[in-house]
């Protein structure tokens, strides 16, 4: 079993992979550590795959997972979590910017200081104003609604223990949300490196303005499935039976103000003449919505499969 297990997705960059290849062999032979790549190619339109499938005949270290189309980065991250053996797990993006110099402190950080995951902080970006603002804001907000700590999320250079990424399902788009998965799963020793951010070398960068919008809405899906995914019932049962009880209450009181009127001699409005009444009546058919989708989230819930939402072309080294 090797001490280390880098995984690095791959999408469209060929001309980056040979040089960090070596890097990363380098770093490793300098410190003395046993290791292995898992370069995750996901769904590459360049010669990627070519690229890896030269780089793991080359280096025995290196192993190489091909998908059949692009999947995105959390399916790739996945997968090298399946497949990764090291006793602690780093992973950093393809495109040169993630230095593996840092990886002997990250290591360390797990092994000797005890902690479950460890996230990189590009305290200093290369990147432009457009996309750093954007990303302080998003942190923030991430921090205040997750409670963690941490000043990028969005850095793909972290370690885990080998027992965190085998307990942790990625998929969607969640590999923002890594250490807040952790978490919920009882891995709450989570720490923060400060790490050298590199200027892009090849390329161009494969993510727009429209990430951060997408990273709000998967906090929110994220938090929603924590905490509902096992119990959907307690969350549209609750709003469904609310709901219900509004309109069979509103319902209620218009009948009664009817019977009283009649009782009374005062002349009252037919209750279906009134506007009140559609509103409650709209009120109970949403609750009785409400209550019949918690019931079938439950059958759906408690029968639902674990299969991988992602399909492996071949594998090398592996």
């Amino acid at each position: 079993m090797p001490q280390i297990s880098v995984v690095v997705p791959v999408f469209n960059e060929e001309e980056s992979l040979p040089e960090l290849t070596q890097w990363i062999s380098r770093v490793m032979n300098d410190n003395g550590f046993s290791y292995e790549v898992l370069l995750v190619n996901d769904g590459s339109t360049d010669h990627s795959w070519q690229v890896i499938s030269g780089l793991c005949k080359q280096y025995p270290e290196i192993k190489g997972l091909n998908f059949t189309r692009n999947y995105g980065k959390s399916a790739a991250l996945d997968a090298g979590f399946k497949k990764a053996s090291g006793d602690v797990i780093i992973t950093m993006d393809a495109d040169l910017q993630d230095s593996p110099e840092e990886i002997p402190g990250l290591y360390e950080m797990i092994t000797e200081q005890g902690f479950d995951v460890v996230s990189g902080w590009k305290k200093e970006r290369h990147d432009p104003i457009s996309k750093t603002i954007p990303s302080r804001f998003f942190n923030a907000v991430t921090r205040w609604i997750s409670g963690i700590q941490l000043h990028d999320f969005n850095c793909g250079l972290k370690a885990y223990k080998l027992k965190v990424v085998k307990n942790i399902h990625v998929y969607g788009e969640m590999h923002r949300y890594i250490p807040l998965l952790a978490k919920w799963n009882g891995f709450g020793k989570i720490g923060e490196k400060v790490v050298q951010h590199q200027a892009r070398k090849y390329g161009y960068s494969k993510f727009g303005l429209e990430r951060f919008l997408n990273g709000f809405l998967d906090l929110i899906s994220v938090s929603f499935v924590h905490r509902y995914k096992k119990k959907p019932m307690h969350f549209f049962g609750l709003l469904g039976t609310l709901s219900f009880f509004t309109g069979f209450i509103i319902t209620c009181w218009l009948i009664f103000q009817k019977i009283h009127g009649l009782s009374k001699g005062i002349e009252v409005r037919e209750i279906v003449d009134q506007p009140l009444f559609f509103l409650a009546l709209v009120a109970l058919i949403i609750g009785v919505q409400l209550f019949v989708t918690g019931f079938i989230a439950e059958l759906m819930t408690s029968s639902q499969s674990k299969e991988a939402e992602y399909k492996i072309d071949e594998e090398i080294n592996l």
